[in-house]
């Protein structure tokens, strides 16, 4: 685990390390990847009785996974009049109510294996830009509208700068459904989980390459190999040179993170109140909270390529304090930085892109309730019940330009476009 990260420093339970896989072996199902969508695909399939092997080329929860906010969010990146006019409203309808279904299958594992993952009701979407308020109101009053259970509240000036102890927002909304938890402790309790009903867990496993075999799969590692009808693809943005159907709809960027020192009770009520989680309206999304032992979270900056900065608290803390300048003088304990992975259409890829070989990954930074309903839902598929995942499979979600050699570039380009219109 990276030593730096708040999360490997406050996990309640360690896990034990698994052994790396060095031997040839065979089961029903490979799954790559031991973050949430691997891990949850993992439980499920073994939970229905289906042998599997799940290889991951670090510690469990290395990834995105162990390193993320924390933050829980509702559905999906888009509103129900965006899936409206690509899909059909009956389609859109369905959709979100999907959302609803990832929403409550991860209380429902938290609840069922007894996960210690420090769920916090409450998150705040606030407004970095007066000209945002509007058009926020009017997607609660619409959301609100045709779904009255959403239980979303919009949040004038006043009241966001009561919860928050910054000039930096105008306004936004808030949603009692979502809210924060301890990221790595999910992780951990969900491959505890996976572990409990069989499935086989292998560490410092990378797989180098995938084969289409007569009948099935065989997956290779540097020291072993497994054979198997299906194969899950669940690296996200670690998923490097083993699927080109897949790298060419997720890409991977890197994200940054803080953890102060602890500021105590009276002063971390001042700076959010209620112990919200908090996210923004910039497009590289600044996003924090308060921690059970009242430090700041803080989430903000981005980077395109497999390196990270030098000095990643250094940088993290410029953007903290555009939002809290009065913690100028506080000191930074925690600095990690992880590599998620996007989509075009910022939802997740979710396909059978040959037969046997699944892939979900792309999750936008959503992950945290998307990833492990999105591996229920494959592993529900494999069984032959492909309702989540055939409407999942319906998500739009184009290719980037560029070809093989210029994706990168050209996601450069784009987002650091996007990023200069925060500062406009």
């Amino acid at each position: 685990m990276h030593p730096s990260t708040y999360y490997h420093a406050s996990v309640t339970e360690p896990f034990p390390c698994s052994p790396e896989l060095a031997e040839p072996i065979a089961v029903d199902v490979c799954v790559v990847g031991g973050g949430y969508t691997g891990l949850s695909t993992a439980l499920h399939l073994a939970r229905q009785g289906a042998s599997v092997a799940l290889l991951e080329q670090s510690r469990i929860g290395d990834g995105a996974s162990g390193r993320n906010g924390g933050q829980v969010h509702n559905g999906f990146r888009h509103d129900p009049r965006w899936f409206e006019s690509r899909l059909g409203a009956d389609t859109a309808r369905e959709i979100w109510s999907l959302g609803i279904d990832a929403r409550q299958h991860l209380d429902w594992l938290i609840d069922t294996y007894q996960i210690d993952a420090q769920y916090c009701p409450g998150l705040l979407h606030l407004c970095h830009k007066r000209r945002y308020v509007g058009e926020t109101r009017a997607y609660v009053d619409d959301i609100m509208s045709r779904y009255p259970n959403t239980g979303l509240r919009f949040v004038d000036e006043e009241e966001a700068r009561s919860l928050v102890s910054s000039q930096n927002y105008y306004g936004g909304y808030l949603d009692l459904r979502s809210g924060h938890l301890h990221a790595l402790n999910l992780a951990l309790g969900l491959a505890r989980a996976a572990r409990q009903h069989g499935a086989q867990l292998y560490e410092m496993s990378a797989v180098t390459r995938i084969a289409r075999r007569t009948p099935g799969w065989e997956v290779l590692t540097a020291k072993g190999s497994v054979r198997a009808a299906n194969v899950v693809l669940a690296g996200n943005g670690y998923l490097r040179n083993l699927q080109p159907a897949v790298e060419t709809r997720v890409m991977p960027i890197n994200n940054f993170v803080l953890a102060t020192e602890p500021l105590g009770r009276e002063t971390a009520e001042s700076l959010i109140r209620h112990r919200l989680a908090v996210s923004d309206s910039r497009f590289v999304v600044y996003y924090f909270r308060i921690t059970p032992d009242d430090r700041l979270l803080f989430g903000g900056g981005e980077t395109y390529s497999y390196q990270f900065p030098k000095d990643i608290a250094g940088m993290v803390r410029g953007h903290m304090l555009r939002v809290f300048p009065q913690l100028h003088a506080t000191r930074i304990e925690h600095a990690w930085g992880g590599t998620l992975a996007i989509t075009t259409s910022r939802l997740p890829y979710v396909r059978e892109v040959q037969p046997g070989l699944f892939n979900a990954s792309g999750f936008s930074g959503m992950g945290i309730v998307l990833a492990p309903f999105a591996g229920k839902a494959v592993a529900d598929a494999i069984n032959g019940d492909s309702g989540a995942f055939g409407l999942l499979s319906r998500l739009p979600v184009g290719r980037f330009p560029g070809g093989k050699y210029l994706r990168s570039p050209v996601l450069v380009a784009a987002m650091s476009w996007y990023a200069l219109r925060d500062h406009l």
